[in-house]
Protein backbone atom coordinates (compact mmCIF):
# COMPACT_ATOMS: atom_id res chain seq x y z
CA UNK A 1 0.00 0.00 0.00
CA UNK A 2 1.19 3.02 -1.11
CA UNK A 3 0.07 6.73 0.46
CA UNK A 4 0.70 10.05 -0.58
CA UNK A 5 0.69 13.13 2.27
CA UNK A 6 0.01 16.34 0.69
CA UNK A 7 0.79 19.20 2.91
CA UNK A 8 1.91 22.77 2.54
CA UNK A 9 3.24 22.78 6.39
CA UNK A 10 6.42 20.31 6.61
CA UNK A 11 5.68 19.33 10.08
CA UNK A 12 2.35 18.07 9.32
CA UNK A 13 3.88 15.74 6.30
CA UNK A 14 6.79 14.19 8.99
CA UNK A 15 3.86 13.49 11.26
CA UNK A 16 1.33 11.72 9.23
CA UNK A 17 4.49 9.84 7.67
CA UNK A 18 5.87 9.15 11.34
CA UNK A 19 1.78 8.13 12.53
CA UNK A 20 1.43 5.70 9.40
CA UNK A 21 4.45 4.05 9.86
CA UNK A 22 3.64 3.00 13.95
CA UNK A 23 0.59 2.03 12.10
CA UNK A 24 1.80 -0.36 9.40
CA UNK A 25 5.58 -0.70 8.66
CA UNK A 26 4.96 -1.99 5.75
CA UNK A 27 3.06 1.12 4.12
CA UNK A 28 5.16 2.87 1.82
CA UNK A 29 4.84 7.05 1.72
CA UNK A 30 5.97 9.78 -0.23
CA UNK A 31 5.33 13.68 -0.16
CA UNK A 32 3.89 17.08 -1.75
CA UNK A 33 4.21 20.22 -0.80
CA UNK A 34 1.07 21.25 -2.31
CA UNK A 35 -1.57 19.92 -5.13
CA UNK A 36 0.64 20.39 -8.41
CA UNK A 37 3.36 18.69 -6.88
CA UNK A 38 0.75 16.01 -5.66
CA UNK A 39 -0.25 15.46 -9.32
CA UNK A 40 2.78 14.94 -10.85
CA UNK A 41 3.90 12.64 -8.15
CA UNK A 42 0.91 10.58 -8.78
CA UNK A 43 1.82 10.77 -12.70
CA UNK A 44 5.54 9.39 -11.46
CA UNK A 45 3.90 7.31 -9.39
CA UNK A 46 0.95 6.66 -8.50
CA UNK A 47 0.04 6.17 -4.91
CA UNK A 48 -3.39 3.89 -3.86
CA UNK A 49 -4.43 6.72 -0.93
CA UNK A 50 -3.65 10.56 -0.78
CA UNK A 51 -3.90 11.79 2.70
CA UNK A 52 -4.66 15.52 1.24
CA UNK A 53 -4.50 18.79 2.86
CA UNK A 54 -7.45 21.70 1.98
CA UNK A 55 -6.12 25.04 2.18
CA UNK A 56 -2.75 24.65 0.48
CA UNK A 57 -1.27 27.53 -1.94
CA UNK A 58 -0.47 27.27 -5.71
CA UNK A 59 -3.14 24.34 -6.04
CA UNK A 60 -5.59 23.51 -2.88
CA UNK A 61 -7.32 20.23 -1.91
CA UNK A 62 -10.23 20.90 -3.70
CA UNK A 63 -9.38 21.00 -6.94
CA UNK A 64 -6.31 18.26 -6.54
CA UNK A 65 -9.27 15.95 -5.49
CA UNK A 66 -10.68 17.21 -8.97
CA UNK A 67 -8.23 16.24 -10.87
CA UNK A 68 -7.47 12.97 -8.16
CA UNK A 69 -11.24 11.63 -9.11
CA UNK A 70 -10.31 11.54 -13.05
CA UNK A 71 -7.62 8.92 -12.87
CA UNK A 72 -7.61 5.40 -13.56
CA UNK A 73 -7.75 3.97 -11.35
CA UNK A 74 -9.16 6.64 -8.47
CA UNK A 75 -6.90 7.03 -5.67
CA UNK A 76 -8.75 6.73 -1.86
CA UNK A 77 -9.05 10.11 -1.10
CA UNK A 78 -8.78 11.08 3.22
CA UNK A 79 -8.62 14.94 3.45
CA UNK A 80 -6.93 16.27 6.52
CA UNK A 81 -8.01 19.79 7.75
CA UNK A 82 -8.06 22.52 10.48
CA UNK A 83 -11.63 23.64 9.72
CA UNK A 84 -13.72 23.90 12.84
CA UNK A 85 -16.29 21.95 13.61
CA UNK A 86 -19.70 23.63 11.99
CA UNK A 87 -17.70 23.82 8.71
CA UNK A 88 -17.23 20.36 8.63
CA UNK A 89 -20.75 19.37 8.18
CA UNK A 90 -20.20 19.70 4.42
CA UNK A 91 -18.09 16.52 4.26
CA UNK A 92 -20.21 14.97 6.66
CA UNK A 93 -23.37 15.35 4.18
CA UNK A 94 -20.86 14.05 1.17
CA UNK A 95 -19.75 11.24 3.33
CA UNK A 96 -16.08 12.21 3.06
CA UNK A 97 -13.63 10.97 5.37
CA UNK A 98 -11.78 13.47 6.77
CA UNK A 99 -9.16 13.91 9.64
CA UNK A 100 -9.25 16.84 12.04
CA UNK A 101 -5.72 18.32 12.94
CA UNK A 102 -3.52 17.51 14.61
CA UNK A 103 -4.58 14.86 13.41
CA UNK A 104 -4.28 11.59 16.27
CA UNK A 105 -2.91 8.01 15.13
CA UNK A 106 -6.39 5.82 16.34
CA UNK A 107 -8.43 8.44 13.56
CA UNK A 108 -5.58 7.32 11.14
CA UNK A 109 -6.00 4.36 11.70
CA UNK A 110 -9.44 4.22 11.28
CA UNK A 111 -9.93 6.56 8.18
CA UNK A 112 -7.27 3.85 6.56
CA UNK A 113 -9.37 0.83 7.51
CA UNK A 114 -12.34 1.91 6.25
CA UNK A 115 -11.38 4.74 3.10
CA UNK A 116 -13.79 4.13 0.16
CA UNK A 117 -13.63 5.70 -3.19
CA UNK A 118 -14.79 8.77 -3.37
CA UNK A 119 -16.89 9.65 -6.84
CA UNK A 120 -16.36 12.73 -8.33
CA UNK A 121 -19.87 13.83 -7.58
CA UNK A 122 -19.13 14.16 -4.35
CA UNK A 123 -16.24 16.28 -4.88
CA UNK A 124 -17.75 18.27 -7.21
CA UNK A 125 -21.18 19.17 -4.21
CA UNK A 126 -18.16 19.79 -2.46
CA UNK A 127 -16.53 22.39 -3.83
CA UNK A 128 -20.09 23.69 -4.61
CA UNK A 129 -20.83 24.22 -0.72
CA UNK A 130 -16.90 25.99 -0.65
CA UNK A 131 -16.45 29.99 -1.14
CA UNK A 132 -15.82 30.13 -5.02
CA UNK A 133 -12.17 30.13 -6.29
CA UNK A 134 -11.97 28.95 -10.02
CA UNK A 135 -9.28 26.40 -10.53
CA UNK A 136 -5.79 26.81 -11.81
CA UNK A 137 -5.82 24.32 -13.83
CA UNK A 138 -8.00 21.93 -16.13
CA UNK A 139 -7.56 18.18 -16.53
CA UNK A 140 -7.98 15.97 -19.65
CA UNK A 141 -6.92 12.56 -20.60
CA UNK A 142 -4.35 12.13 -23.43
CA UNK A 143 -3.39 8.98 -24.81
CA UNK A 144 -4.53 7.12 -21.15
CA UNK A 145 -2.30 10.05 -19.32
CA UNK A 146 -3.83 12.91 -17.22
CA UNK A 147 -2.92 15.96 -18.42
CA UNK A 148 -3.04 19.66 -16.24
CA UNK A 149 -3.70 22.65 -18.39
CA UNK A 150 -2.77 25.69 -16.80
CA UNK A 151 -5.96 28.17 -17.11
CA UNK A 152 -3.90 31.56 -17.80
CA UNK A 153 -1.78 29.72 -21.01
CA UNK A 154 -4.98 28.62 -22.26
CA UNK A 155 -5.82 30.74 -25.25
CA UNK A 156 -9.30 29.73 -26.27
CA UNK A 157 -12.28 27.55 -25.22
CA UNK A 158 -14.47 26.05 -27.76
CA UNK A 159 -16.98 23.39 -27.94
CA UNK A 160 -17.08 20.81 -30.76
CA UNK A 161 -20.09 18.09 -30.50
CA UNK A 162 -19.61 16.71 -26.87
CA UNK A 163 -16.27 18.21 -25.77
CA UNK A 164 -14.37 21.59 -25.43
CA UNK A 165 -11.53 22.23 -26.97
CA UNK A 166 -8.59 24.01 -24.88
CA UNK A 167 -5.76 25.42 -27.17
CA UNK A 168 -2.70 26.05 -25.41
CA UNK A 169 1.03 26.42 -26.83
CA UNK A 170 1.37 22.67 -26.14
CA UNK A 171 -1.39 22.00 -29.41
CA UNK A 172 -5.13 21.32 -28.25
CA UNK A 173 -6.53 19.02 -25.48
CA UNK A 174 -10.17 17.48 -25.06
CA UNK A 175 -12.23 18.48 -21.79
CA UNK A 176 -15.34 16.76 -21.02
CA UNK A 177 -17.01 19.74 -19.33
CA UNK A 178 -19.69 22.70 -20.78
CA UNK A 179 -18.73 25.89 -22.28
CA UNK A 180 -21.06 27.25 -20.12
CA UNK A 181 -19.61 25.76 -16.81
CA UNK A 182 -16.10 27.07 -17.48
CA UNK A 183 -17.50 30.58 -18.84
CA UNK A 184 -19.31 30.78 -15.09
CA UNK A 185 -15.91 29.53 -13.45
CA UNK A 186 -13.89 31.48 -14.92
CA UNK A 187 -15.70 34.42 -17.07
CA UNK A 188 -12.95 36.95 -15.35
CA UNK A 189 -10.43 35.43 -17.34
CA UNK A 190 -12.12 34.82 -20.45
CA UNK A 191 -15.06 36.62 -23.02
CA UNK A 192 -17.51 34.72 -25.17
CA UNK A 193 -16.33 35.82 -28.82
CA UNK A 194 -18.93 33.66 -30.51
CA UNK A 195 -22.26 30.84 -28.97
CA UNK A 196 -19.06 28.31 -29.54
CA UNK A 197 -16.15 30.01 -28.02
CA UNK A 198 -14.62 31.42 -25.44
CA UNK A 199 -10.92 33.64 -25.93
CA UNK A 200 -9.01 34.60 -22.95
CA UNK A 201 -8.36 38.22 -22.55
CA UNK A 202 -4.97 37.95 -21.98
CA UNK A 203 -3.78 36.07 -25.31
CA UNK A 204 -6.26 38.45 -27.35
CA UNK A 205 -3.56 40.78 -30.39
CA UNK A 206 -6.32 42.49 -31.87
CA UNK A 207 -9.41 42.57 -33.70
CA UNK A 208 -9.85 42.57 -37.34
CA UNK A 209 -12.24 42.05 -40.63
CA UNK A 210 -11.96 38.52 -42.97
CA UNK A 211 -12.36 39.32 -46.70
CA UNK A 212 -16.37 39.25 -46.23
CA UNK A 213 -15.94 41.74 -43.28
CA UNK A 214 -16.57 39.26 -40.65
CA UNK A 215 -15.15 40.63 -37.59
CA UNK A 216 -12.32 38.19 -35.83
CA UNK A 217 -10.16 38.19 -33.10
CA UNK A 218 -6.39 37.40 -33.55
CA UNK A 219 -4.45 35.04 -31.04
CA UNK A 220 -1.06 36.75 -29.53
CA UNK A 221 2.18 34.53 -30.70
CA UNK A 222 0.46 32.06 -32.36
CA UNK A 223 -1.70 34.31 -35.24
CA UNK A 224 -4.75 32.09 -35.32
CA UNK A 225 -8.12 34.17 -35.57
CA UNK A 226 -11.22 32.93 -34.28
CA UNK A 227 -15.02 34.78 -35.47
CA UNK A 228 -16.82 37.06 -33.72
CA UNK A 229 -20.23 36.84 -33.67
CA UNK A 230 -21.52 40.49 -34.24
CA UNK A 231 -24.45 40.29 -31.72
CA UNK A 232 -20.70 40.06 -29.31
CA UNK A 233 -18.47 42.66 -31.41
CA UNK A 234 -19.28 45.63 -29.76
CA UNK A 235 -19.20 44.35 -26.17
CA UNK A 236 -15.55 42.77 -26.82
CA UNK A 237 -14.66 45.98 -28.68
CA UNK A 238 -15.55 47.90 -24.99
CA UNK A 239 -13.61 45.13 -22.96
CA UNK A 240 -10.25 45.52 -24.79
CA UNK A 241 -10.87 49.05 -25.81
CA UNK A 242 -9.81 47.93 -29.23
CA UNK A 243 -10.69 49.28 -32.77
CA UNK A 244 -12.23 47.23 -35.43
CA UNK A 245 -9.08 46.80 -38.74
CA UNK A 246 -9.10 45.69 -41.57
Amino acid sequence: MKILIVDDEPLARERLQRLTTEIDASYQTEQAEHGLDAMEKMSASPADIVLLDIRMPVMDGLETAHHLCRLDPEPIIIFTTAYEEHALQAFDAQAIDYLLKPVKKDRLQQALQRASLLQRASIEKLRQQEPRRSRTHLSATFKGELKLIPVNEIFFLKAEQKYVVAAWPEGELLLEETLLSLEEEFGDQFIRIHRNALVSRDHIDSIVKDDQGQPQVVIKGSGTRLAVSRRNISHIRKILKQPLTD
